[in-house]
């Protein structure tokens, strides 16, 4: 998805002005959520709807989500699955190792790390979508997995106690969030000294203009909340997290505005890996 065009010259010189990190002053942080939940409650329901993203069994295999492990997980939770990337292999993920997966869905991601760290393990799923904690849960219990729990809350202000998982992942759900820098600080406070975050995530190539970053629309199709690399990075390193390697991923959204969007601002997926210092 490279950059084809871009805004005038006195856009682009505003559009760096702008906050990155912290957008609360750009968008309603109450209609965000509101917008958000909506879209992902049909994301829940299996609901045909105009998305701007692909969601299921097909999406996953195409990132790189190895098939034999998706045999493995309950059909529903995989058709409700809008990832943007993979990450699992960067997380590396041991038996007896507690997990939390932030906007955790239907519960795709977590039952994968349920597998991975056995019934020794942890595996905690966050997420503010009502039908989506539900629908994960129903399937938990239906499948028995003791080691695995969901809550519902917001990734910027989690339920749980400081330094309590030795890995905390999320899967193209932290450009959604208005206040990353209180995410990213949240993730380092319940993280282990030593522990690791594995995301994949939408970022830009350059800061978006004004006109879009106020796009509640956009920012629930996983476009206007996008910021550029470097400042994401930058984020995550002032929560005291250090960054990797940061790798780009196969992944193009489906609708003609998002893909606009993607092609103005150098709009990407990445994977990376940081640790806690």
């Amino acid at each position: 998805m490279g950059r084809t065009s871009t805004p005038p010259d006195d856009e682009m010189v505003q559009a760096e002005s702008l906050p990155q990190a912290d957008a609360s002053s750009l968008v309603d942080a109450e209609r965000l959520e509101a917008e958000v939940k909506e879209m992902y409650r049909h994301v829940a329901r299996e609901e045909e709807a105009e998305l701007h993203f692909e969601v299921g069994r097909g999406l996953a295999l195409r990132l790189g989500y190895p098939p034999e492990v998706l045999d493995t997980i309950p059909a529903e939770a995989l058709a409700s699955f809008a990832g943007v990337g993979y990450h699992f292999d960067l997380a590396a993920l041991e038996v007896g190792e507690h997990i939390l997966d932030l906007g955790s869905g239907s519960g795709t991601d977590v039952f994968v790390a349920a597998l991975q760290v056995g019934e020794s393990g942890r595996a905690v799923g966050v997420d503010f979508t009502d039908e989506q904690v539900a629908k994960a849960t129903r399937l938990r219990d239906r499948e028995g997995l003791s080691q695995v729990e969901f809550a519902e809350a917001g990734i910027d202000d989690l339920p749980f106690e400081d330094q309590s998982f030795d890995v905390v992942v999320s899967n193209g759900v932290i450009n959604l969030s208005p206040v990353k820098g209180r995410v990213f600080a949240e993730a380092a406070r319940v993280l282990k000294r030593g522990g690791r975050l594995a995301i994949a995530d939408i970022v830009s190539g350059s800061p978006l203009k004004e006109q879009t970053r106020r796009d509640v629309e956009l920012w629930a199709a996983c476009i206007a909340g996008a910021i550029p690399r470097r400042s994401y990075v930058e984020t995550i390193e002032a929560a005291g997290l250090h960054v990797g390697d940061v790798r780009q991923n196969d992944y193009d959204f489906i609708s003609d505005r998002a893909r606009q969007a993607c092609s103005t601002y150098g709009v990407e997926s990445v994977s990376l890996l940081a640790v806690k210092d």
